[in-house]
């Protein structure tokens, strides 16, 4: 952080700061106001300046250097030293301290980048040619890196000795973490104590400024968090922000947090288990009514510390959005979730949040239930939905340069909203026949109805973002073509479509099929229909293997296409199945039978290829493997046949080949992921970035949507320095 003492007062016992706003911390330090602390303060560090009676010494002083460069300067002038003060800054206002300086010096030089005051030029320059008139016996540097190493490379070449002062990256500041390390004439120093001044022709500046640049993507990330922080575009009014806002406090003081921990958690509002068992398409949680949303959002605590958000990958403002619906406002909470979210309605309702946000609300550290942050989203969502009243998040002045996303899934879509709000002209190109073909694959409409997603999809629209469909990027165009149209970034989306098998012998019996065969059939081919033309097997006893999400979708299905027997066979015990607890809750209520602790070893036929049973083998969980489950151990001679004539593998993905195939300088690991850099998550080509299933595997809708906001921030930097 820049940021330096530039005087102190023992009597008064203050300290003056002089602080540059250039970071996440650095901003949040200045927005401070009178009567607002930080917790500490230590320094200064290291050891004292030497000064003596040099003669002529000329004082460099770069940005927020010239605040400790002045009182060096006042000890120069006082030791009876000819003092020269040559004062840089790229504009007229970062030249700072100006006053004080030509109190304490014989002279002062000012140089500009842009020549708005004083003289145009480097700070090299102002120094040379006091060299050039007049004998210097001592230099002082002080400022950014590369500054005192282009003044040092020009002493040298004078023979002027040169001391500076360098603010490395510290953590501890004592000598205990090593972070400030420098090499000084081949040898490492620690700036914190050794320093912070040192000769500057033995310094390596060369191996300082990498060290120095060590956190630079995560700080141009870390920033982005501050949009969570200031007002959103598409927020109504400024007032409204903060938890300071009036209204936020009114609302605080309504209830002593002991009040609110005492309501107890709402319940989901839910279809029959028996009846909706029979229904493909009407869904099974049916939201909460507007007195159930306000009592949940009275149990939230509006913590001055929101840990719930550390919890959503995209960065969701919790407290503000739920604070909105305990007031009644449930627009202005939809208002915030779509600030952040491309796909609010779509989240509440997929969302694993019992392993993300809610894992982390305060309520659980007191032994209460999380507040449910899920079913609050997608009441949000759902009541601007039906009040007609949806509305479309501002975007900037369209810039006319062109991005492209490959796939439409989560991932995507969220890069394209983000894209859109800061005005690229984004197409998204998808493989299939509808834009939300991915989506409405993955989630029958009994867990995620179609009209939602088409909602989502169509406010992406209204942002001017463009789908172009039946189009298959690495075969119908390349990632080659994409960039000849002019494209400046390209963000891979294409999830994670490459189903896995078990490789057990009779697996390609009829009728044998992965999760995405099933649901592709059934969920976008709506092949149970009467009059669809798409066949699908309406098995009588159906076993699907895995215990996944997915694999949960597809026993449902199951047994809402008529299935006697509707099992999951799963290798684990129920407390390692990655399913979300409520969709395991809705199958064990739907009457899906769970054989866990089994491991299909064989598939069996009737003799004409039809599958007619499953081989077996019973399991005990033995030591944590390296996903922290515990691993399932087999037991010898516990092999036994299940009865079934359809099977659905779900037991993961793999990313499709296809574009990793056919454009060159992707690299990949093991598994056929995209590798991609985890701060900005470009891939290994140039102008090409990846995430969500492409990168991960196939994991859930919020972290792709994570993924997909990172992405977007970074395309976002590189063409703007492209």
């Amino acid at each position: 952080m820049p940021l330096t003492i530039a005087g102190a007062d023992p009597v008064k016992g203050t300290i003056t700061l002089v602080v540059q706003e250039v970071g996440l911390s650095s901003t949040r330090l200045c927005e401070l106001n009178e009567g607002d602390y930080i917790t500490d303060v230590v320094g200064p560090l290291g050891k004292a300046t030497h000064i003596e009676n040099f003669g002529t010494v000329v004082c460099a002083g770069g940005g927020v250097g010239v605040a400790p460069m002045l009182p060096i300067v006042q000890a120069l002038k006082a030791a009876g030293n000819r003092v020269i003060t040559v004062l840089a800054g790229r504009t007229k206002e970062l030249i700072i301290l100006e006053k004080e300086m030509r109190e304490s010096s014989d002279e002062v030089i000012i140089m500009t980048d842009d020549g708005s005051y004083g003289h145009k030029g480097l700070v090299t320059e102002g120094v040379e040619e006091v060299i050039k008139r007049e004998t210097v016996n001592k230099c002082f540097a002080i400022g950014p890196a590369i500054m005192m190493k282009f003044v040092c490379l020009l002493t040298k070449k004078y023979e002027i000795p040169t001391d500076v002062s360098l603010n490395t990256i510290m953590v501890d500041g004592t000598g205990m973490c090593g972070a400030c390390r420098i090499t000084v004439g081949g040898k490492t120093r620690f700036v914190c104590v050794d320093g912070p001044e040192f000769d500057g022709h033995q310094v390596d500046f060369d191996e300082m400024l990498k060290r120095m640049g060590a956190f630079k993507d995560i700080e141009k990330e870390e920033i982005h968090k501050l949009d969570t922080e200031k007002p959103m575009t598409c927020e109504a009014t400024k007032e409204l922000d903060g938890r300071d806002a009036e209204w936020r406090a009114s609302l605080r003081k309504a209830m002593k947090p002991k009040e609110r921990m005492a309501i107890p958690r709402v319940k989901m509002n839910e279809l029959d288990a028996e009846y909706r068992s029979h229904s493909r398409k009407e869904e099974v949680n049916l939201g909460l009514n507007e007195e159930q949303a306000i009592t949940e959002a009275k149990r939230c605590l509006d913590c001055p510390n929101p840990t719930c958000m550390n919890g959503c990958p995209v960065g969701i403002n919790i407290p503000k959005f739920i604070k909105n619906i305990e007031r009644g406002e449930f627009l202005e909470a939809a208002k915030t979730l779509k600030a952040t979210s491309a796909l609010p309605a779509v989240c509440g309702r997929v969302c694993p949040q019992e392993k993300q946000c809610e894992s982390q609300c305060t309520h659980l550290k007191a032994g209460h239930e999380a507040v449910a942050i899920g079913y609050l989203e997608r009441f949000a969502a759902d009541y601007e939905r039906e009040s007609g009243q949806i509305s479309v998040p501002e975007v900037a002045e369209k810039n006319n340069i062109k991005v492209a996303v490959i796939g439409s899934g989560p991932a995507g879509l969220s890069f394209a909203g983000d894209m859109a709000k800061q005005g690229y002209d984004v197409t998204v190109f998808e493989a299939l026949h509808e834009s939300r073909g991915r989506i409405k694959i993955w989630y029958p409409q009994f867990r995620l109805p179609n009209k939602i997603v088409d909602v989502e999809i169509d406010n992406l629209s209204k942002m001017g973002v463009k789908f172009m469909k039946d189009c298959i990027v690495g075969k119908t165009i390349s990632v080659e073509d994409l960039e000849a149209e002019d494209f400046k970034g390209i963000f891979v989306a294409s999830g994670a479509g490459l189903p896995n098998f078990m490789n057990i012998p009779g697996e390609n019996s009829i009728n044998i099929m992965s999760s995405n065969e099933y649901l592709t059939r059934v969920n976008l081919m709506d092949a149970a229909s009467e009059d669809s033309d798409t066949p699908v097997t309406f098995g009588k006893r159906v076993a699907v293997i895995g215990g996944g999400n997915t694999a949960m979708d597809s026993v449902r299905t199951a047994r809402r296409l008529g299935a006697e027997r509707a099992m999951i066979i799963y290798r684990r015990s129920e407390e390692e199945m990655p399913a979300r607890l409520e969709e395991i809750h809705h199958a064990k209520e739907e009457g899906i039978e769970f054989h866990l602790l089994r491991n299909p070893v064989k598939i069996l036929d009737d003799g004409n290829g039809q599958v007619c049973g499953i081989e077996c083998l019973k399991m005990e969980l033995g030591e944590p493997d390296a996903s922290g489950r515990r691993r399932p151990v087999p037991v010898e001679g516990s092999n036994y046949v299940i009865d079934v004539d359809t099977v659905v593998m779900s037991i993961g993905t793999s990313p499709n080949p296809l574009i990793r195939s056919t454009t060159k300088g992707l690299e990949t690991n093991r598994k056929g992921c995209l590798v991609v850099n985890e701060e900005t998550n470009q891939t290994t080509r140039e102008g090409v970035y990846a995430g969500g299933d492409a990168v991960t595997g196939a994991a859930t809708v919020i972290l792709a949507m994570g993924a997909g906001k990172k992405a977007a921030a970074a395309i976002d930097e590189y063409t703007k320095n492209k």
